[in-house]
């Protein structure tokens, strides 16, 4: 039961369990047998009771279960989940209650379960609607197996779901990311979520495109598990480029914004009223707190966050590792995802927090910036945001807001 005189906090729960790893992923997920996700869940619900007693001063406004493929529980497993987390915590009655799903995990009925224990915004994982992108990626989907699965969402009643798709595949033309920018578009999702691909570290795609290896190479376990079919040498798909890149970006702006969805930070866009709540509290630096296998927290300036290793997952969860932000810190980090936004950084906000505004802070900054047409400041708003001029080079802009 909600309390409104309580302090407002976002929780999220990590499901780390996966079909197969995709080559881009960089997450903690993997695949596991239908047991070892029983026995982890029994462990994530005493977690849940035991954070939910210390706790009790915060209402839970925001519910996210990511993963992994939390499309891999089943309708019993969210149900009982979901009670656990209403007999622990306060909870809105008016929440938003997102769950992550894979196309091709899951049913119309199952989707129903859901739905009924609580769920109310479904974020899919479709990435691309060509089939042969989706393939070299790793994912486990068609096109066709996306499509039946949002129907089946429809028809049970969901009214707030979110594609994911993701830009600068291997292989990937302006052309077929247009054609797969129209096609998601027109299942009219209430919210998009768009990012380029970034190789990271640690995937089969570092070991593919890392360091600029050449256009061939021995790929032998890397393609041939779901991907080109065959072991050995193999052409392996050229990366975008850069100006590429940036066409895919301007695109996706041009089209979804034709298309009705106002683009409210960097890489999302909704209809008006369907920002993903969740995700705001992150970038507007509010109470989060998260549950499970490897699961970041960020409750006032205290930062923490639980072991990655499921051995000791399993063993004691409640260890963490923490970390106190400094006002450095809070400066920066309130910078950095504040302009990832559309909306800015309030000044005001900033003041009230810090005691000086930003420009007192970083006013060399902010007026070389605006002089260059990349940063705006709204005076009758009192905020400072980027143009669209400066969403293109945002990365290379907010390395200087650190101090």
């Amino acid at each position: 039961m909600a309390d409104k005189n309580k302090r407002p906090l976002g929780l999220y729960l990590h499901f780390p369990f996966c079909v197969r790893k995709c080559r881009y992923c960089d997450f903690l997920s993997f695949p596991s047998g239908e047991a070892g996700r029983e026995i982890y869940l029994e462990r994530l619900k005493e977690e849940i009771k035991a954070r939910g007693a210390i706790y009790q001063d915060y209402n839970i406004e925001t519910l996210f279960i990511g993963g992994g493929t939390p499309s891999l529980m089943t309708g019993q497993q969210l149900t009982e989940l979901l009670d656990t987390v209403r007999a622990s915590f306060h909870v809105s009655p008016v929440g938003e209650w997102t769950m992550e799903c894979n196309p091709g995990t899951t049913d119309a009925e199952t989707l129903r379960i859901y739905r009924n224990a609580g769920i109310n915004r479904l974020s899919f994982g479709l990435q691309s609607m060509n089939d042969e992108e989706l393939k070299y990626l790793g994912r486990i989907h068609t096109a066709k197996q996306f499509t039946e699965n949002y129907q089946a969402a429809r028809r049970v009643g969901f009214e707030n779901i979110n594609i994911d798709l993701m830009s600068a595949l291997p292989g990937q033309t302006t052309a077929s990311w247009l054609d797969t920018l129209n096609k998601a578009a027109a299942f009219e999702p209430e919210h998009l979520s768009a990012y380029s691909l970034i190789i990271e570290e640690g995937t089969p795609f570092w070991d593919l495109y890392g360091d600029d290896r050449s256009s061939e190479a021995d790929v032998d376990g890397i393609i041939a598990d779901g991907g080109a079919g065959k072991q050995g040498k193999a052409a392996i798909p050229a990366l975008p480029d850069e100006d590429s890149e940036r066409q895919m970006y301007h695109l996706t702006k041009r089209i979804l914004a034709e298309k009705g969805y106002e683009r409210y930070e960097i890489s999302n866009y909704a209809r008006k009223g369907f920002e993903c709540r969740h995700n705001l509290i992150y970038w507007q630096r509010k109470d989060y707190l998260g549950l499970g296998l490897g699961a970041a927290s960020m409750v006032g300036n205290r930062r923490f966050s639980n072991v990655s290793d499921m051995t000791s997952y399993m063993h004691d969860w409640s260890y963490c590792q923490e970390e106190i932000l400094d006002r450095k810190a809070q400066i920066e980090e309130t910078m950095f995802l504040g302009l990832r936004c559309t909306a800015g950084v309030s000044d005001r906000m900033f003041s009230e927090k810090f005691g000086q505004s930003m420009m007192d802070i970083y006013g060399d900054i902010i007026r070389k910036y605006i002089s260059e047409g990349f940063l705006v400041f709204h005076p009758s708003e009192g905020r400072l945001a980027f143009s669209e001029a400066g969403t293109d080079v945002s990365n290379w802009i907010l390395s200087d807001f650190l101090l």
